[in-house]
């Protein structure tokens, strides 16, 4: 008895110690996740559920020292500042920080860390889901590498720098000029107003570590060919030698659907019987086990999933093309969705937090997501494929300025004229989408891509989608969401705030999608649940729920209308407010939801039955 006492009062001390070396930063509002966030334990969940092992890793989240210097500081700090968060951008709440970096600094993690005995062995992966911008990784006080790029997910092998016994030294400098820098940034600005927000620095995904066998599974591509009834499997075996093969085990719950053995790398077809389609309404998906085999034995396992679906387009019987799922029309209807949080900024508090707006979109009555500028983290995209929900893919925008265009309903108007990118700024853009997409690529959700956002940085767009389009040609590419028009691509998409509207149909139908890329933004700031108490703003503002409501379902009047004569998708204006944005189905807290999900439901199940 005295024992457990003892016991439960050193955890006690543990968690008491942990509080007293972090609190949220700030006074802004919070979401009901973020006032339970465990400091011990932030996103302890396994990051990567495209490709699972289950035993052989280690969640690196916690309090990190930091530091921040000047950005020409190359040595390691001589003393760190205080405690931060991991996964939560130096700027905000949830960092326990709440400062801002810039161009002219530079900002440093460090933590001694205990290696598991489960990841002590073979060779040893260090994951990040995300660091924004550019960053170098230190282990032991020795370079491993350098990445650039705020939104996409990577790797470093570090087997050569792990030194004998279990601590282990991790330092890393993130710098990252924001807005002043060519690079992808989203919606960042570093004086932020209107459309455009808090600054993001820093580590905000997962850090983790992984042990794999010196041949192992790096990668796997899932690509569903829905009218042959077949999945096309690749992979990417690490340290492979000739003879290697890689066996696929289809599964639906514990039934063995089909397997297939072929060489390492080898594409290989594997037929799907019986096959049930994915949708919103029905999203059936499949497990896989993956494994890797030398001369009968089983070097390295992972498990992962895919569904079956088709998206396409064709032309309906007044000769307009349609967006078709699985060969059939269904229009495509969902809110725009930024991903962002007022205590975490671009990450989410928890995991059910993540989930919670996809599930709220869903209860809703949308079927479709726009994500708007930003990449998710992985479980993001799991929770849309296993919900049954939509996915339209932005590339977050950088290097802005240099465009102008004006789209009006029923025409197209204006210059047209891409901006002049310098190599660099070329060579960011190319380089971070190219991964987007094919770390991306398997989740079956994403139906479509979006290069660009109302020019927004748009540059040789023809050579660009079609770039896309050779890199992906399994779904669909709305080149410039209310941008710089062109006829390239497979989608053609306005913007018009508030009403409901779209492209000419005589005009443009018969060679693209029709799409209405935004609309709405009707504003309603609900006091106590906004980022500031002045100078809100919605495209219209209301004074209460009721006549939100009322306009609300003018709007999908409208828009209901426009269906027969051609559209085949729209985006409203959006799921949360967004820092002084206040055009949110709910608050920025996601403790309000402006109009009852019952209602919203019942007028959207109109939309449906075209």
């Amino acid at each position: 008895m005295k024992r457990k006492i003892f016991v439960a009062c050193l955890m006690l001390a543990g968690q008491l110690t942990f509080a007293q070396e972090w609190k949220p930063a700030g006074s802004k509002i919070s979401t009901p996740w973020g006032e339970k966030v465990n400091p011990q334990q932030p996103h302890p969940e396994y990051p990567r559920p495209m490709l699972v092992r289950e035993k052989n890793w280690q969640n690196l989240n916690g309090l990190w020292n930091y530091a921040i210097t000047a950005a020409d500081r190359k040595e390691f700090p001589e003393k760190w500042e205080g405690k931060i968060l991991v996964p939560f951008a130096v700027e905000s709440a949830l960092s326990g920080v709440g400062k801002e970096v810039g161009k002219d600094k530079a900002l440093w993690y460090h933590n001694t860390i205990t290696l598991d005995k489960k990841v002590n062995k073979d060779n040893i992966l260090l994951h990040f889901g995300a660091v924004d911008w550019q960053c170098d990784i230190y282990v032991n006080g020795s370079l491993v590498g350098r990445h650039e790029g705020g939104f996409d997910s990577f790797s470093m092998d570090i087997t050569s720098f792990v030194k004998k016994g279990a601590k282990q030294d991790i330092v890393i400098r993130v710098w990252d000029p924001t807005d002043d820098g060519p690079q992808p940034r989203g919606k960042q600005i570093k004086n932020p107003h209107g459309i455009w927000y808090t600054p993001v620095t820093g580590i905000w995904q997962t850090v983790w570590l992984e042990s794999v066998p010196k041949t192992y599974i790096a990668s796997t591509k899932h690509t569903p060919q829905l009218d042959e009834g077949k999945l096309t499997f690749a992979s990417n075996i690490g340290g492979a030698t000739a003879g290697d093969q890689v066996k696929v085990v289809v599964l639906d719950g514990n039934k063995v659907v089909t397997e297939q053995v072929g060489d390492v790398n080898s594409t290989l077809d594997i037929n799907v019987p019986n096959l049930e389609q994915w949708s919103p309404s029905n999203p059936k998906l499949y497990d896989l086990d993956v494994q890797v085999i030398r001369k009968g034995k089983v070097l390295d396992r992972a498990k992962s999933y895919f569904a079956m679906r088709k998206i396409s387009m064709e032309k309906d019987k007044n000769g307009i093309q349609r967006m078709l799922l699985n060969n059939k029309f269904v229009f495509q209807y969902g809110p725009l969705d930024q991903g962002w949080w007022p205590d975490g900024l671009h990450t989410a508090p928890s995991d059910e937090a993540l989930k919670f707006d996809v599930i709220k979109t869903k209860e809703m009555g949308f079927n479709m997501i726009r994500k708007h500028i930003k990449v998710e983290p992985a479980r993001w995209y799991r929770h849309c494929d296993s919900l049954g929900i939509l996915v339209w893919q932005d590339m977050p925008s950088g290097d802005l300025g240099g465009n102008s265009w004006d789209m009006q309903p029923g025409k197209i108007s204006g210059d047209r004229r891409d901006k002049n990118r310098s190599p660099e700024s070329e060579a960011y853009y190319r380089k971070e989408w190219k991964t987007i997409m094919e770390t991306l690529h398997n989740y079956p959700s994403i139906v479509v891509w979006v290069p660009f956002n109302e020019a927004w940085g748009q540059f040789k767009t023809k050579e660009i989608t079609e770039w896309t389009i050779a890199m992906d040609n399994s779904r669909l590419v709305n080149s410039a969401s209310g941008g710089n028009f062109m006829n390239t691509g497979h989608i053609l998409d306005i913007h018009n705030y508030p009403d409901a509207a779209m492209p000419d149909p005589d005009l443009f139908g018969a060679t693209q999608i029709l799409a209405l890329g935004e609309f709405g933004g009707l504003g309603l700031p609900v006091d106590g649940h906004v980022w500031q108490q002045k100078d809100n703003w919605g495209y219209q503002s209301f004074k209460n729920k009721e006549e939100l409501f009322n306009r609300y379902r003018q709007l999908i009047e409208k828009l209901d209308k426009l269906i027969p004569m051609g559209l085949s998708a729209a985006v409203y204006t959006q799921t949360t407010d967004v820092e002084v944005e206040t055009n949110g189905l709910m608050t920025y807290d996601r403790k309000v939801i402006k109009i009852p999900e019952t209602q919203l439901i019942e007028v959207h199940r109109k939309l449906y039955a075209h």
